[in-house]
């Protein structure tokens, strides 16, 4: 009789339940909507918000989407970015409420700065001042933010000047810009992607993700 023991078989989806849960939230929330035929604009964060104060659209912009596709592109990028985030926060109740917060932070971050750049660009000429944000991509380029501080400390959070922050952060950023640029839509059902949440959303992770770690309770993970 052989004492060595079965190989121990790894769950399908390695990520921790936090992460899954933040998603299991944008589907149910996105199925929700379709059932009830509702219009994303009805949820999305507008100029017409902005000016006249309505503040809970900042977030609730970022549990709607245009299509499946638009949410099944996001919810990949959250798993890949929200992963390590998400693990250095904990599993413990503390700190899945400061990843959900931290995600929806960077979200409402991302949309703010989204509308300083969207009424310039409109005195400019450049764009229209009439606008609807729908969508997690801001709040998950926070996440992508967070993640390259945290490939810079190889696993604690690292310098925000590192060499693997600044290539990933100009990478980011010429991405968005050919985006812009080109007019280029994928997946959002023919609407005009949001490359300036996309970019603003990114630097509020690398900059916030110290703050909310140590409210985590992980101040020992931060490297200077």
């Amino acid at each position: 009789m052989s004492d060595t023991a079965p190989p121990r078989s790894e769950p399908a989806v390695n990520a921790p339940w936090p992460l899954l849960g933040l998603i299991a939230a944008l589907v149910l929330a996105h199925a929700w909507r379709s059932w009830l035929g509702a219009e994303p604009d009805a949820f999305a964060f507008s100029a017409d918000d902005l000016a006249k104060g309505r503040w809970g659209s900042l977030f609730t912009h970022l549990f709607v989407h245009a299509s499946w596709t638009h949410l099944l592109m996001n919810a990949v990028f959250i798993l890949a970015f929200g992963s390590p985030v998400s693990r250095l926060m904990g599993s413990g109740p503390r700190g899945a409420i400061v990843f959900w917060i931290f995600f929806c932070v960077c979200g409402a971050a991302a949309a703010l700065g989204f509308a300083a750049v969207a009424a310039v660009m409109a005195r400019l000429g450049l764009g229209p001042a009439d606008w609807a944000l729908v969508g997690a991509s801001g709040a998950a380029s926070g996440l992508m933010g967070a993640t390259g501080r945290l490939l810079e400390g190889r696993g604690a959070i690292g310098p925000i000047w590192g060499k693997t922050v600044a290539g990933l952060t100009i990478a980011w950023i010429v991405v968005n810009l050919l985006l812009g640029l080109t007019g280029l839509t994928p997946g959002t059902a023919g609407a005009p992607v949001a490359w300036q949440a996309h970019i603003l959303g990114y630097f509020a992770g690398l900059i916030l993700i110290g703050p909310f770690a140590a409210l985590a309770g992980v101040h020992a993970h931060l490297r200077r």
